[in-house]
This record gives structure tokens, sequence and C-alpha cells, in this order.
């Protein structure tokens, strides 16, 4: 590749000039000047070396996004429409202000760190971090640091965490389904930990609240990989007869849930009723359509990146930013008092 130093001698100009038109730096020369270097630049297809320019700044221009994928969940994590939409939030962002996005995803913290830590990244976005992930993070990685959906901010409080009051928004589904005549509603998820643990507390919060107690045996657990799903989905359909309705801790699991009714006969909302929690694309599109907890997922993403840029930048963050939700009422609920 031609250098800097070449195509200055091949223009009789200095090094100077022909790096300030390279880098942007229009107003240090003449019109005349630029339009000569650029159809020069041009002529030889030059690129320029970023890793140079970026090394002789002290900063690569790229921001890691580590995502964490349970084993016991996820066999591919961008199958997820929820984690499609937040990487393209997190990457349209951090590309209109000039960085680069570098993406891993694994099943182990440590073998997250491990190659992050290797990475010339000038800040990192965090998602899928539970139990004492944040320590073992704060230990290895002292730049920038942004959460998305952390539970686990131990080790983790000089950074921000960027997610939603996940209780509040399950409260008031809860609270809708029993104002409808509901009163044996069933908690749907595959876990009790992280977002899924602070849904699941709403929920329980609003039948106390209501009067209404709950048992170990309204949590319906649900096993997603591929060579459980199947009779796990039997398991669930077949005590869906002891509920009027199910509150599912996701979208994804409300559609897979409904498709599995349908498909034994079980009509949404006539014989049973279910919810979701996110409002994405499945549930805008499957029939009936799906009553469920919005939330705006890029813009978590985005926020979470503007938030890290930010830091980048030499601004102090909250420790907690907390989007906003609210309830999308459409076709899946019954209303039983009528």
């Amino acid at each position: 590749m031609i250098t800097i130093k070449e195509i200055a001698r091949q223009l009789n100009m200095s090094t100077t000039t022909v790096s300030n038109v390279i880098h942007g730096k229009a107003g240090e020369v003449s019109e005349d000047t630029k339009k000569k270097v650029e159809e020069f630049l041009k002529k030889v297809d030059y690129v320029p070396n970023i890793s140079a320019r970026n090394l002789a700044q002290n900063e690569s221009k790229i921001i890691g996004l580590a995502l964490k994928a349970r084993a016991d969940k996820y066999e591919n994590l961008i199958m997820d429409p929820f984690v499609s939409v937040l990487i393209g939030g997190v990457e349209e962002t951090i590309r209109s202000a000039g960085y680069f996005m570098m993406l891993y995803i694994s099943r182990d913290t440590d073998e997250i760190m491990r190659h992050v830590s290797t990475w010339n990244v000038d800040g990192l976005i965090l998602f899928g971090m539970l139990d004492d992930d944040g320590i073992r993070v704060s230990e290895k990685y002292k730049k920038p640091i942004v959460c998305i959906d952390t539970y686990s901010l131990e080790g983790l409080k000089h950074f921000t965490n960027v997610g939603l009051d996940d209780e509040q928004g399950a409260y008031e589904m809860t609270s809708y389904l029993i104002s409808q005549g509901h009163k044996r509603i069933a908690f749907l998820s595959d876990n009790t930990k992280g977002v899924d643990l602070a849904r699941l507390n709403g929920y329980k919060k609003a039948l106390k609240d209501n009067k209404l107690k709950f048992k170990s045996t309204d949590f319906l657990q649900i096993r997603p990989r591929s060579e459980d799903i199947d009779e796990s989905l039997d398991e669930i359909c077949n005590r869906a007869s002891e509920f009027t309705a199910i509150m599912c801790v996701s979208d994804l699991y409300a559609v897979t849930l409904m498709s599995a009714l349908l498909d034994r006969g079980v009509s949404v909302p006539d014989d049973i009723s279910v919810v979701g929690f996110d409002d994405n694309m499945l549930g805008q599109l499957y029939r009936p359509a799906l009553t469920t907890v919005h939330q705006d997922v890029k813009a978590k993403g985005v926020t979470a990146a503007d938030t890290l840029l930010k830091q980048l930048s030499g601004q102090k963050t909250p420790n907690q930013i907390k989007l906003p939700t609210r309830l999308v009422i459409r076709d899946t609920v019954k209303n039983l008092n009528s």
C-alpha cells in the first residue's frame, strides 16, 4: 500500500498537508490542494491505515459487545428476536459515532473475559451477567463498561446498568389479568434468576396485593433446548386446565406456548388466556395478537451504547438507567367478569 510519504513526494507536497486531507482537516489546506490530493488518492485507491492512526491516538475506535448465553436456554443466541434487535441498536449507535463493534458470545464468563481482555477495545457492553459474574468482570477489565439487563451488579457498582423496572411491568400485567376476573394465574419461565426473577417477583406481589396466594405449582418451567422442548410443552399443556391465565416471561415463550396449545386443540383466549413480556415482532404478528408488556428493545441497545460513549468522553453516568414499560392490550386475554 502506498504511504503518505510517497504520496507527498509524488505530489511535491509536505506529508503534513497530505495527512490533513486524509484525516479530514480540510480547513488547514486550500481547496485546490485538497482537490489535487483527493483525486490522487482516488487514482491510487488509497485506504487509510486505521490501526496505525488509532495506535497514534491511543484508541482503537472499537467497542466490544459480549453476550453471555445460558447453556440450558440458547443454542443460537441471535435467533432470539429480543437479542437481534438489541444488537442492532448497539451497532447502529456506535457506527454513527465513528466506532466499530466487536461481538463475542459465550456460555462462560471466564472465557468471555479472557478474550475480551486481549482486545484493544475502548469500552465494553455486557449482556446476560448473573450471580458473581460482575466480580469476575471487574477483576479482569478496567476500562469503561455498560451492562444491559444485569442484576449481578456486585463488583460493577462503578459501571452503569441499562434495564427496565421489570418487577413493575410484571406487576401491572398480573394486576390487569386479575382485573379481568382471573384468579388462577400461572407464571412461565425457564429460570428464577436475573430479569426472570424480577418479573416473577412482580407477579407474586400483584397476587399478594389482591389477596391471592402463590403456590410453587403455579410456576411452570419451560425447557427450551431442542432436545427438551417437546416434552416440556407436553407437561405444561397438560397442566394448562388448572389455570385460567398464564403469564409468560417473554413474548418468545408466549408464542411458543400458544402454538403448542393450538396444536392440542386448546383455544386462546377462549379456553385460556396468555400474556407475554417484550412486545416483539413475534407477538405482534401472531394471531390472536398477543397482549404483552412493551419495552423498547432497540432503545435499550441505543441507550447502552450512548452511555458508554459518554463515559469514553469523560462524562459521569448513573449507576442505573431504567427505561419505561407499558401494557399493550390485544387479543389473548378473556374477560371473565362478563
